[in-house]
């Protein structure tokens, strides 16, 4: 694959070297093949060596993870996901060209591509894999900031001299390591933002390393629509293009203050990445900021009853893992996707932080009965958010007199789990309840 160049002009006399994708060597300009091991995989970029934020993003990497395992499974379409009422979670290059994609249906999915190998998802590997890929990149800078187990923002401003050369020259050598050491490939964003360093790293896969510099981002952006921008989802894309407002440079000539109006807080936001402005910061180990669980059914569910008997062992799940990480949140959202594959959420706010089930699960109900409208759905999940110190949680609360007793019965049944393993004890609502979970944070 030949290196983008985002570029539009031509490179100047003075042009800094170029840089080899796979050695890491400099290339002096206007040279298409490296000098020191002849591949073609080269870089020219005016800025190449003045950027430091970037974007790794491993390659297709659940799908990858399985085929360095299996080598059989190279030259394959490699799809890992659940079974027929289950979505792709990952899929290999090959796949996509038979236009299957994350997230799509595994019916779709296998009707597009009948020939796919499907492999059930081994998240314990995923997550050993990713820790190794994290550590490579912890190797070059302090400043990782994780997006998931597979990609993160780095920024590598002042480790020139730790390192005895450029921020893009210490990340080719880093996608090298990773490729020869883990087995996966990884591609590339650089840019002076962490906004535009994603956006760089979509746009030369797999394998890249894509730039966008200070002088081209404004004409780059231009034409680019609204969609690129962090945060703009599908309701949002629609309801800007239904204003008129459909390429990123249309957005730049709209006045903030018109943005911020009409569309709120979000509203900031699109005006500073409309025009290339991104002043958030590579922030290691930054907080969660929600934590959830959801299940996708064996078959459709419509009654109350049903629903409720899946709810429980998500927000179990839940407080589990805010337990674990000391953490309390004081929102909760209930996720719902319909037979047809729409998606229904639902939020509330708690009167106080909360790491309990019990209080998840009494607020997701609340919140499911409205829903169990006899509509048939094919998931669930909960969700807390607005997360805070755990120490803040579930605190005495004269409207609730009942609270205090539940919380005692929850951490004595956290407590014989500890000692004797997590089946070792149950509620009865969750007794017989085993629903196929899917994390995300």
């Amino acid at each position: 694959m030949h290196p983008v160049d985002v570029s539009a002009a031509r490179p100047e006399a003075h042009e800094p070297d170029g840089l080899c994708r796979d050695c890491g060597a400099a290339v002096p300009a206007d040279t298409r093949r490296c000098p020191a091991c002849r591949s073609g995989r080269v870089l020219h970029h005016p800025e190449l060596h003045g950027l430091a934020i970037a974007h790794l993003d491993c390659d297709a990497f659940y799908a990858s993870v399985e085929k360095r395992d299996r080598p059989e499974l190279a030259d394959k379409p490699v799809i890992v996901g659940g079974g027929q009422r289950g979505v792709v979670s990952a899929c290999c290059y090959v796949a996509r060209m038979y236009g299957v994609r994350s997230a799509m249906p595994m019916f779709k999915a296998l009707a597009a591509c009948p020939d796919a190998v499907v492999i059930r998802p081994d998240m314990r590997k995923y997550a050993a894999v990713g820790r190794q890929v994290r550590a490579l990149m912890e190797a070059v800078t302090p400043l990782v900031e994780p997006l998931s187990i597979d990609e993160a923002f780095l920024d590598l401003s002042g480790t020139e001299t730790l390192h005895g050369g450029s921020p893009a020259r210490t990340l080719v050598l880093l996608a090298r390591r990773i490729e020869t050491e883990i087995g996966v490939t990884a591609s590339i964003g650089l840019s002076h933002n962490k906004f535009l360093a994603k956006v760089a790293s979509d746009l030369d896969k797999p394998r890249g390393l894509a730039v966008i510099g200070r002088a081209e981002t404004l004409d780059f952006l231009a034409a680019k629509p609204v969609g690129l921008i962090w945060g703009v989802g599908k309701a949002l894309r629609a309801k800007l293009e239904a204003d008129g407002l459909r390429a990123i440079g249309q957005l730049r000539e709209t006045d903030p203050a018109l943005l911020v109006a009409r569309y709120g807080s979000m509203g900031h936001r699109l005006a500073e990445f409309a025009r290339g402005e991104d002043r958030r910061t590579v922030t290691p180990n930054a907080p969660a900021k929600s934590i959830s669980a959801e299940t996708t059914f064996a078959r459709d569910l419509r009654a109350l009853s049903d629903l409720e008997a899946q709810l429980w062992p998500l927000c179990e799940e839940v407080a589990g893992r805010l337990k674990k990480a000391g953490l309390a949140g004081a929102g909760v959202t209930l996720k719902l996707k319909s037979a047809d594959f729409k998606l229904r959420t639902r939020s509330a706010k708690l009167s106080s932080p909360t790491q309990l089930a019990d209080r998840l699960f009494r607020t997701g109900r609340d919140l499911l009965r409205a829903e169990a409208d006899g509509t048939p759905y094919r998931l669930i999940g909960i969700g807390c958010g607005e997360l805070v110190d755990g120490g803040r949680a579930d605190p005495p609360d004269l409207l609730d007199p009942g609270l205090a007793r539940r919380a005692q019965v929850e951490k004595a049944i956290d407590a014989v789990r500890d000692r004797l393993g997590a089946a070792a004890i149950a509620k009865g609502r969750g007794l017989g309840v085993k629903p196929r979970r899917q994390r995300d944070d």
